[in-house]
């Protein structure tokens, strides 16, 4: 299945509803199950980005779903990439 990298900055509405519910990171994965998606790993990050999740998605139609679902909440603003393996990688080198 389909591997993307999520990137998120929190907003300043975002930090508020951490600070009053820290749970809510966890809730926010079971959203995204509910969209058709899995968060696999999930990190709190130092620098430009609050937090960098692994999530797998059938495909860029759920994942775009995901990105835009969790986007239009205004807690947080999401850059979404797609990821390969590095071997997939080397296979597409060779020609």
């Amino acid at each position: 299945m389909p591997i993307y990298i999520l990137l998120t900055t929190l907003t300043a509405q975002g930090v508020q509803t951490l600070r009053s519910n820290p749970e809510r990171l966890r809730q926010v994965n079971a959203d995204v199950e509910e969209l058709g998606a899995k968060v696999l790993h999930q990190w709190a990050t130092l620098g430009p980005f609050d937090f960098l999740n692994v999530v797998e998605a059938p495909d860029e139609t759920t994942i775009a779903k995901v990105s835009i679902a969790l986007g239009a909440r205004g807690s947080a603003k999401l850059q979404t990439m797609t990821a390969m393996s590095i071997d997939d990688f080397l296979a597409a080198l060779e020609v």
